[in-house]
């Protein structure tokens, strides 16, 4: 499905839905009793995080790391009170403390965006005044599944968002959609189509970006395992956005495609280890396993192999990430 999915997205065809017609009817009003409960990710102040992290670094004459933030509340850190909780903060800080260089946070991400507002996103990351972005994290996808979007819409705009980033020169790490099937106010049998809808979107994002150069991430962590078995813990105070523990996890995870996108992780690192069951696979096989489970890495290896295209599959080891100080502004 999601192979077909991807397919359609890069052939222009819109046909291919995640749920069906007749369930969507028979789940209306199940619909509307879990609305009452959470939001639907927009709404609410987001803690402003932009500016300069680990300040300490500053080595005259060496420009500093930028990283962008696109996508839509979950990027933008909506749900926490203070900056350094958001994953922005957390993650400019973590890079920095990897680089040992100061990094300069820039986020353009939209509280209830979905995947069609990365064009208007790209834009502003691609035409302001600072320059070129080194990386760009992008996560997205929660929305369009809440939204009924189609799939294949979904993933030909997040494509041609890592696209145009890619051909400018930015690194592109890609925190594909999050398992929605896990917050607490909705029921069965919407809990389980809204698992299924997530993880085949999330497969199908992978196989999108990686044709386009970029890394993604699965970020079954966000709203997954972790928030099932500790909602009260991990979920913020709508039920819907993470916490500022819920964020750390997240960051934790993504945190290590980052650094090796920059070529920052350990040499030793970028071999794939067998006992965590990393290794070379079909671009869609590796995307469903991803899919599958959190906190996986998926890039091109291969552009061509007896299956089609191929990635390289990785279970990092996940990178403490430390807490963000107060940013010091761009000017």
């Amino acid at each position: 499905m999601a192979r077909r999915i991807a397919a359609g997205a890069a052939y222009g065809g819109g046909g291919v839905g995640l749920v069906g017609a007749a369930a969507v009817g028979l789940l209306l009003a199940e619909v509307r009793l879990a609305r009452r409960h959470v939001g639907n990710g927009s709404g609410g102040r987001v803690p402003v995080a932009e500016g300069f992290y680990g300040t300490s670094y500053d080595v005259p004459g060496e420009p500093p790391l930028r990283l962008s933030m696109l996508g839509d509340s979950t990027a933008a850190g909506q749900g926490v009170h203070r900056a350094g909780q958001t994953p922005g903060a957390l993650l400019a800080s973590g890079l920095s403390a990897v680089a040992e260089r100061p990094v300069e946070l820039r986020n353009v991400a939209l509280p209830g965006a979905q995947s069609d507002d990365l064009d208007r996103q790209v834009a502003l990351v691609l035409s302001s005044p600072y320059p070129l972005p080194d990386v760009c994290v992008i996560m997205i996808g929660a929305n369009d599944v809440t939204h009924r979007i189609p799939p294949t819409r979904s993933v030909r705009h997040l494509s041609a968002a890592v696209r145009r980033l890619r051909t400018a020169g930015a690194e592109v790490v890609v925190g594909t959609c999050p398992d929605l099937g896990t917050i607490e106010p909705v029921q069965q049998p919407l809990r389980w189509l809204a698992r299924r809808a997530s993880r085949q979107l999330a497969a199908a994002q992978t196989i999108g970006v990686v044709e386009q150069g970029g890394r993604t991430v699965s970020l079954g962590d966000l709203l997954g395992p972790e928030f099932e078995a500790n909602p009260r813990e991990l979920f913020g105070p709508d039920n819907y956005h993470p916490s500022a523990e819920g964020y750390a996890t997240a960051a934790m995870a993504i945190l290590p495609t980052v650094c090796a996108a920059l070529g920052l992780w350990p040499a030793e690192e970028e071999r794939p280890d067998v006992s965590r069951r990393e290794g070379f696979l079909p671009v869609a096989r590796a995307a469903a396993e991803a899919a599958a489970e959190a906190g996986t890495e998926v890039t091109a290896a291969m552009p061509t192999g007896p299956r089609g295209p191929w990635a390289l599959l990785k279970r990092r080891r996940r990178r403490r990430v430390p807490e963000a100080e107060p940013a010091t502004p761009s000017t």
